[in-house]
């Protein structure tokens, strides 16, 4: 009679826990681990300056709020007249905590300080390098972008926020106006010349 070796052991035990449960840890685990200094330094390289202070706080709070409550395999909306029914990827949060923790280690080796001191021209070099080679086929599918940096960026201009901000006036996309008031041309921006 054979004595089943370790690796079939480990397989056979491995089979029984179910992969969901060890993804979900996973992701737990990889968004708790996320470095908010570095992603708040790395925001200030992509975000527009437009935004202030407030606004890449408000931004990047949301962006980690959203990552934080990724679930593999949700539906999504789909198409008006469209049947087909598509859902959540695999969670980003291992890879882009990754790539983040790569563009801090980049600014240290480099710069010896971290990635929040490197000077902002310095800092956008270590992201364009990081970007070097990157393909992003659609910038508003940013749960399935390829780099933390373009996950943050999508992740913005699929927001509200982001179309005011181009046209510099409070559109205010993806919420309801009264019907009397929507033939009226939206206000301006505060500030907005």
């Amino acid at each position: 009679m054979r004595t089943p070796s370790r690796r079939r052991f480990l397989l056979v035990l491995g089979s029984l826990i179910p992969v969901p449960l060890v993804a979900r840890r996973l992701h737990r685990a990889a968004v708790a681990d996320l470095d908010p200094v570095a992603l708040r330094a790395v925001a200030r390289v992509l975000l527009p300056s437009e935004l202030g202070d407030p606004g890449m706080e408000r931004v990047v709070s949301g962006f980690e709020q959203w990552l934080a409550g990724y679930r593999e395999g949700a539906e999504l909306l789909h198409g008006y007249g469209t049947g087909v029914i598509r859902t959540t990827g695999p969670s980003p949060a291992l890879r882009w905590n990754t790539q983040l923790r790569d563009l801090a280690a980049a600014a240290r080796s480099r710069h010896g300080v971290s990635i929040d001191h490197v000077p902002m021209a310095e800092r956008e070099g270590l992201v364009r390098e990081a970007l070097a080679g990157v393909r992003l086929a659609n910038l508003l599918q940013f749960d399935r972008a390829p780099h933390i940096t373009l996950g943050l960026l999508g992740y913005f201009y699929a927001s509200p926020e982001a179309n005011d901000l181009c046209y510099q006036a409070r559109i205010g996309a993806m919420s309801c106006r009264r019907l009397d008031r929507s033939p009226a041309k939206p206000l301006p921006l505060a500030g907005a010349g």
